[in-house]
């Protein structure tokens, strides 16, 4: 296919196709899928060769959000049944870390629901991340805190933080119609700020909101001009008690389809699965490997992800290896010019929060288990509503997180 062999053609030279290209990729039939996951993991092995890292989230305060932002769990007015709970202490918070950085994970997502972080609110996650670095010598540290004031950022990359993620989540165009509380710019305004404190940006989208083919491009085309080095492409969960409960869009094939199309608009930005794999790309997990760079290990913020075990079973068995401590995640030019920003420090090769929508699960078998009779097999789009599974477990209980 000639759109394929140029896309990859320009992803190996970092070259941005045109919109028409990334919204042919988008349009592409089924018996044309293998080729476009081939293609992108083209792109994908070129930069960052068959390494996938892992990410591990931590939410220090889950719930009683001011935001009105329609795909989250913890937003103001959501019946959603989410854990909520205030500040973990940083001896807590490390604690939960520290069993995801045994299952493996290189990053940890320090993540807060809210507007944005009070002054006191960054002391607190300054005590935090000294809590989880004088325990873990070469952990990243990525906060996910929401809006930021003038200096906030700069306060946090002394505190130690590596990368700070806040998401633009959908196009300017629909932007008003899921938030009302703030701005697309507002958000804009704060993944600038992350970058010029020499944090590593990170920054992606949620995909299934109801969203045209037109507002995925025009959201990645933001982000490639925004230049975060880490992506998160997350999938909706419509959790019940929030205001999207009722859009289920997305197939596997979609989510392959727009996990390629941002891997050729953004070739050497490490490309992360996040919130909702387990529920919308299902048994095509390994599949989305070819294009994307990095997952999160175990759960997520308000729900249950796979279990770890599973997701380092995924990973060997489709052929790529976890990317270890010591590895830079970046391509050269990229981590070079990190560590120009950051002032020489090479830590900040890669970025990784994921979003405050709370993100996915996978713990409905689907069978009947023990029993003769067949298990019922869904129809193609039926909402799976039986993988959408509150987190009961991990930060914020007394029971141990899946990692």
């Amino acid at each position: 296919m000639d759109l394929l062999n140029t896309l990859v053609d320009k992803g190996l030279r970092r070259e941005l196709p045109t919109r028409d290209e990334a919204l042919a990729v988008l349009a592409t039939s089924d018996d044309d899928l293998l080729d476009v996951v081939a293609a992108a993991g083209k792109v994908r092995r070129h930069w960052f060769g068959r390494r996938v890292k892992l990410n591990y989230l931590v939410n220090l305060k889950s719930g009683l959000c001011p935001e009105d932002c329609s795909y989250c769990s913890q937003r103001l007015g959501s019946e959603a049944g989410i854990l909520k709970y205030t500040w973990l202490k940083p001896d807590e918070a490390s604690k939960a870390a520290a069993a995801g950085l045994a299952g493996g994970a290189k990053r940890v997502c320090l993540v807060a629901s809210g507007r944005g972080p009070t002054d006191r609110d960054v002391d607190r996650v300054a005590g935090t991340i000294k809590a989880i670095k004088d325990q873990n010598e070469n952990v990243e540290v990525c906060a996910c805190l929401g809006l930021l004031s003038d200096g906030q950022a700069e306060r946090l990359r002394e505190a130690g933080a590596d990368a700070y993620n806040h998401n633009l989540n959908t196009s300017e165009a629909t932007y008003g119609d899921i938030t009302t509380t703030h701005t697309y710019a507002d958000r804009v305004d704060t993944v600038q700020k992350a970058h010029a404190a020499g944090l590593s940006a990170c920054s992606g989208l949620i995909a299934g909101m109801g969203e045209s083919d037109e507002d995925l491009v025009d959201v990645v085309f933001s982000l490639r001009e925004l230049d975060p080095d880490s992506v998160p492409v997350n999938f909706l969960i419509p959790f019940e008690g929030t205001p999207l409960a009722k859009e289920w869009n997305l197939t596997p094939q979609r989510c392959l389809r727009i996990l390629a199309m941002v891997r050729f608009v953004c070739p050497d930005a490490e490309v992360r699965i996040a919130g909702g794999r387990e529920v919308h790309l299902r048994t095509m997990q390994p599949l989305a490997l070819n294009i994307a760079n990095s997952i999160f290990l175990g759960d997520y913020l308000t729900s249950e992800g796979q279990a770890g075990r599973a997701d380092l079973e995924m990973i060997a068995d489709a052929g790529f290896e976890v990317e270890g401590a010591g590895e830079v995640t970046l391509p050269q030019h990229r981590a070079d010019v990190a560590a120009a920003a950051a002032g020489g420090c090479g830590s900040h090769e890669a970025a990784g929060c994921g979003s405050h929508e709370g993100a996915g699960c996978g713990t409905g078998c689907g069978s009947v288990c023990g029993s003769h009779e067949p298990a019922a097999v869904p129809e193609v789009n039926e909402p799976r509503t039986d993988l959408v599974a509150v987190r009961r477990r991990g930060a914020g209980t007394d029971l141990a997180p899946n990692a």
